[in-house]
């Protein structure tokens, strides 16, 4: 009998539907939607699995057949990942040191740094000796420790962008930014804060208890504001309750209602403080009162205000404009109502109604390439500068502006349009060029081939360019100005210049290199100037005749010039000096003019003088061009054929340096820059065939003293009133000459000063474009900024500075009543220098001498003192036009700069 299992129905129906379900179960899985965690996939996924719903995996009832569902298009499925992440998680890593330990405590999540500690995270950076780091609720806590003698070492610094602290304790929560600490120091930008408790209730606003506010860096600062309550918004400004000073930990019984300083970078609207002044002349007076209002990002304008108690006042308005990589540019207008007492007995106060214009503008080169644009104009009455509290201004009575644009079109053609003006505040004449022009064309060579093949042809090197300039200029006086005489005066011309060149290649072996050229010249003149004496009034009379009028010039010229070495070097192994090396250039030139202007001069009577000695009436003639004084001038007359020469020489030495190991320890020197002469000789003139010797000088000498020299020599004899002769002056018995110098100057400036220790000036803070010209105004105004805060800019490790400068000049010119000769010589002297008296204290003066005046024109002397956050200044000119002593205590901070002791007593001493 076979005995086989048992078959349980039971346990048959129970297996399968249990794999039945499984089987369901796990194919129904696939329908489900996981459940997201973050609003967005972290990653898609592509399924193309058929699917019957998405939506909706149980069987339809109510009559619906699931089985006859479409299931031939294919459903697009997107699946996600979810990542968890924790609460605790911060927005940045963070990275930490310690010199002693680190510790971890894993139940409470921990962490403890021992002995100089460093955490850095994001932006914020944290030293102290302990730093503890709890991860649960993101607070970050440090504290100090004492050293041997019981002082307090390695407080806790937090540093976040600009803004620093140092505590005795603190503690901040890294995801809110708030934080708590005790006996605060705050660093930010110029301020120091000292609080017993200071609050940051964000990233950028804190508020301190009992709070003092210097600008001063010492612990045991010179000065301070006492406050109970302090509000700083980052970068913006700080304020405070009730405040009062101390100064050296002592209090003052004054008060403040409240304090309000500003902590802003760059540009700001405000209103700017005046300073007291007291004026002889003017009275008392607010000087540099005013506002500065910035528009936008790109314009703002400062008006400020001087008033005085006699009734004087002056306004400027100087609105600047920039556009970076583009442009910028500054105007200036000053209205001077002015009103002084009057050195006169008829009238009590002088009264006169001044003004000024200036304007600057410059273009960035990389803005527009091959087109340029500059204004440099400097406009005023002419008498702004005499009455005017710039010492270097008074005596300046020239005024100049120019207005310039340009273009280029590559380097071939060239176009230049400008307007300018010349003014002289003694004679009071009024020039103004509007417009003026001018049109180049460069060389051109057409004959050259676009590719060359072999050796080029020599007149395949001529070429030929083209330089065309037109002016138009008008002049009057500002006491007759008028709109007839400014159209009776104006004057316009236009001058044509083609030069042309060939280039030959050098001759004697390279040494010797020749160029001929030729230029053809044509001007074109509005008016013709005729003078004709008139016996019957005595006097030279001056005629124009408005049209259209040509003249026309042309000459030719072949020039040889080559270079000669010399060197001498034999003074032995054990001299200083190893050689002297000199290289002269002579030039020598052929030149031919025809003379095309003879039509153009005329002789006539200048003056008849009356010689009573010798009875006898002496008539004066001068040779005059009927375009003699006009705006492009004339053409010189006669013929020339003759000779051009000219010789330039250069002279150095090298010498043995004990201190520069540099090139074998040998230096090189310049004696002589550069020295020389020229001249020419005409050859078909039949008076007069040499011309005079015009010499100069350059050099530099022992690297320090610059010196500048030229003269003219006349080689010709003159008669007893100092015109001409045609002889020469080492013609004829007595003692020999080579003739007589007529014209010179001389030139030498110098500066010695002590050897500097270290680099310690500062540059001076303008938020304008360092591009920008300055007007002679704002050049004055930082002048009297870098003398009244010494601290900021004087260099006091310089012991002592000196500069020198000297200037001598003659000229032999025509009396006014054309009667001879006379000789005006000019002579001047410029000293200035500073020492220090102490580390701290320093002295310096600046003088101009006139020693054709004979007398000192302008003197300035200066005391300063540096006092650490302090700054002391008097300024002294006992000569000049405007005479002032001035006394100015304030601090160096920028904040407090307004914060002044000043005393100013001005007096005015010209006529």
């Amino acid at each position: 009998m076979i005995n086989g299992g048992k078959f349980s129905l039971k346990s048959f129906s129970a297996s399968f539907f249990t794999l039945m379900f499984s089987v369901l179960t796990l194919i129904a899985m696939g329908n489900y939607s996981e459940t997201n965690v973050f609003n967005e996939s972290t990653a898609k996924l592509t399924d193309t699995v058929p699917v019957v719903n998405a939506r909706d995996t149980t069987p339809k009832v109510r009559g619906l057949d699931s089985t006859k569902k479409d299931t031939s298009k294919l459903v697009t499925k997107v699946d996600t990942f979810g990542v968890k992440v924790s609460k605790d998680t911060l927005d940045a890593p963070i990275s930490y040191t310690a010199s002693d330990s680190m510790v971890l405590d894993a139940p409470t999540k921990k962490i403890y740094l021992y002995n100089k500690a460093h955490v850095k995270y994001s932006d914020i950076t944290l030293d102290a000796y302990q730093i503890a780091l709890d991860q649960n609720t993101q607070i970050i806590t440090a504290t100090h420790t004492f050293d041997t003698l019981n002082q307090m070492v390695q407080k806790p610094k937090f540093a976040q962008a600009d803004s620093k602290t140092e505590s005795d304790s603190l503690a901040f929560d890294m995801k809110t930014m708030k934080g708590l600490t005790r006996n605060t120091y705050v660093n930010q930008g110029e301020i120091f804060l000292n609080s017993e408790k200071a609050k940051a209730v964000s990233k950028q606003i804190y508020y301190a208890y009992r709070g003092r506010f210097t600008t001063c860096d010492l612990d045991t600062p010179h000065f301070a504001f006492r406050a109970n309550k302090m509000e700083l918004i980052n970068k913006k400004y700080a304020i405070t309750g009730p405040v009062h000073p101390e100064f050296e930990g002592v209090p003052l019984p004054l008060y403040i209602p409240f304090g309000f300083f500003p902590l802003s970078q760059g540009r700001h609207s405000g209103l700017l403080p005046p300073q007291f002044v007291s004026n002889e002349q003017y009275g008392l007076g607010l000087e540099g009162l005013g506002y500065y209002k910035v528009l936008n990002e790109h314009f703002d304008v400062l008006l400020r205000t001087n008033i005085y108690s006699y009734g004087g006042w002056m306004a400027t308005v100087t609105p600047t404009y920039r556009k970076r990589y583009r442009y910028s540019g500054q105007m200036s207008f000053s209205y001077n109502h002015m009103r002084m007492l009057s050195n006169a007995g008829a009238q009590e106060f002088t009264t006169s109604k001044l003004w000024s214009l200036m304007w600057s503008h410059t273009v960035d080169s990389k803005a527009r390439p091959g087109t340029t644009f500059m204004a440099s104009v400097n406009i005023s009455s002419s008498k702004y500068n005499q009455y005017s509290y710039n010492p270097t201004v008074n005596f300046n009575n020239q005024l100049y502006s120019s207005i310039a644009y340009t273009k280029n079109w590559n380097n071939k053609y060239n176009l230049s349009l400008s307007a300018g003006h010349d003014q002289n505040n003694v004679t009071r004449l009024y020039n103004i060029r509007l417009p003026n022009g001018a049109f180049t064309v460069n060389n051109f060579y057409p004959f050259q081939p676009k590719e060359f093949v072999g050796t080029p042809k020599w007149y395949q090197k001529l070429g030929i360019g083209l330089n065309t300039t037109f002016t138009n200029q008008t002049s009057f006086y500002d006491t007759a100005f008028s709109m007839s005489k400014l159209l009776d005066t104006m004057q316009w011309g236009v001058s044509h210049n083609i030069p042309i060149s060939l280039s030959l290649p050098p001759i004697l072996g390279g040494a010797v290199t020749v160029a001929p050229g030729v230029s053809l010249q044509e001007k074109w003149y509005g008016e013709r100037i005729y003078r004709e004496w008139d016996p019957t009034n005595n006097l030279l009379r001056v005629s124009h005749n408005k049209g259209f009028y040509m003249a026309n010039d042309v000459s030719f010229s072949l020039s040889l010039s080559t270079a000669l070495f010399g060197t001498y070097n034999k003074f032995g192994k054990n001299s200083k000096l190893q050689a002297i090396r000199h290289v002269i250039r002579p030039t020598v030139g052929i030149s031919y003019k025809p003379d095309l202007a003879a039509k153009d001069y005329y002789s006539t009577i200048v003056n008849v003088i009356d010689n009573q000695q010798k009875g006898t009436r002496d008539t004066i003639y001068q040779r005059y061009s009927y375009y003699t004084g006009t705006i492009n001038g004339p053409f010189s007359e006669g013929t020339f054929g003759g000779i051009n020469f000219g010789l330039d020489n250069n002279l150095e030495m090298k010498v043995r340096s004990k201190k520069d190991s540099t090139n074998g320890g040998i230096k090189k020197v310049k004696l002589i820059d550069g020295f020389g002469v020229n001249g020419s000789y005409n050859l078909m003139a039949d008076s007069f065939k040499l011309s005079t010797m015009n010499f100069y000088l350059r050099s530099t000498l022992f690297e320090k003293v610059n010196l500048t020299a030229n003269a003219v020599l006349d080689p010709y004899q003159t008669n007893d009133r100092g015109y001409r002769i045609d002889k020469y002056a080492w013609q004829g018995g007595g003692k020999f000459s080579l003739g007589q110098i007529t014209n010179g100057s001389i030139a030498l400036s110098t500066q010695f000063s002590s050897k500097k220790k270290e680099q310690k000036e500062k540059a001076l803070k303008n938020n304008t474009d360092n591009s920008l010209p300055m007007t002679m105004e704002e050049q004055q105004s930082q002048i009297d900024y870098i003398r009244n805060n010494p601290a900021e800019f004087a260099d006091f490790d310089i012991p002592w500075n000196v500069n020198v400068s000297y200037s001598l000049s003659f000229s032999r010119a025509l009396k006014y009543d054309y009667s001879g000769y006379e000789t005006r010589v000019t002579s001047s002297i410029t000293l200035g220098g500073d020492f220090n008296l102490t580390p701290k204290w320093k002295v310096g003066a600046n003088t101009y001498y006139d020693f054709k005046g004979g007398s000192i024109q302008q003197l300035t002397m200066f005391i300063s003192r540096e006092m650490h956050c302090w700054q002391m200044a008097i300024n002294v000119t006992p000569v000049g036009i405007t005479r002032y002593f001035n006394i100015t205590i304030n601090p160096k901070s920028s904040i407090l700069r307004d914060l002044r002791v000043n005393k100013r007593n001005s007096f005015y001493g010209g006529t």
